[in-house]
């Protein structure tokens, strides 16, 4: 899946815009996620950390939980996370945002392309890529 220059750029800045709302006062590595719908809706999360670490949230969850909190199922085009660190290598969702990523995906049986942002540079993978073999609802049957 390919999106315009336009879009493209629009996502990566309403990701980056959420990272600066990030709540990280043990890491200091602030990230913002970005997932574009098929009705051109953005939803944003950012990270948000505890002093009980197991209990923080990655940013993709956060965006996910919004949208889900939203009524929204299935219709997911593409995601951008990104990183605020100096110098930062693009990033890529850890398992379990992918995970999650990989539900909201499979209500509207969808392969969102997810872009993965660092200050010089942008990696293009579908959600399969970064995710292949993925356990969904229809392995509960």
């Amino acid at each position: 899946m390919s999106l315009d220059d336009a879009t493209e750029a629009r996502l990566i800045a309403a990701a980056r815009a959420a990272a600066v709302h990030a709540y990280v006062p043990y890491s200091d590595y602030p990230v913002g996620a970005a997932l574009l719908f098929d009705d051109g809706a953005i939803i944003t999360g950012c990270n948000t950390e505890n002093a009980s670490y197991g209990l923080s949230l990655c940013a993709e969850t956060v965006a996910v939980a919004k949208a889900l909190g939203e009524g929204r199922r299935g219709g997911l085009v593409a995601v951008a996370v990104i990183g605020l660190a100096a110098g930062a290598d693009p990033i890529t969702p850890c398992g379990r945002c992918r995970q999650m990523l990989n539900e909201v995906a499979a209500l509207g049986a969808s392969d969102p392309l997810v872009l993965c942002v660092g200050e010089a540079e942008v990696r293009r993978v579908p959600l399969s890529v970064l995710l292949p073999h993925a356990f969904g609802p229809s392995n509960l049957a």
